[in-house]
């Protein structure tokens, strides 16, 4: 199981390891170095690897200041698709998803990890 260990600005620990650059996490798989095709914007496309995995919740991390925003469209688009979303500020974010994956949730992170 893949439950996020510690956050601290630009850093994020996971099953014994750091990783220094923006990640999505599900209960068996780790997609580091994830890459969005806008910096502070998030879209489906941007979600694609994790939303081929049977999830329910989708947990994303907006940075540290809550910089990172999501598409007008998105939540819409996930709920078509069976996912809720929550938005918060990543510290938060990493709580709730703990919180969720520890309840047998079928849930993905998405964290940035700056701004």
């Amino acid at each position: 199981m893949n439950k996020v260990e510690e956050y601290k600005f630009g850093s994020i620990k996971i099953a014994g390891r750091y990783y220094t650059s923006d990640i999505i996490v599900t209960r068996e798989k780790l997609y580091p170095n994830w890459w969005r095709r806008e910096g502070h914007s998030l879209y489906l496309d941007d979600l694609k690897d994790v939303l081929e995995r049977d999830i329910r919740v989708l947990v994303v991390g907006s940075g540290f200041y809550g910089q990172m925003k999501p598409d007008s469209k998105l939540q819409e688009q996930l709920s078509k698709r069976g996912v809720k979303l929550i938005v918060m500020p990543t510290k938060l974010a990493v709580n709730k998803y703990n919180t969720l994956i520890e309840k047998g949730e079928k849930v993905a992170g998405a964290f940035h990890l700056t701004c």
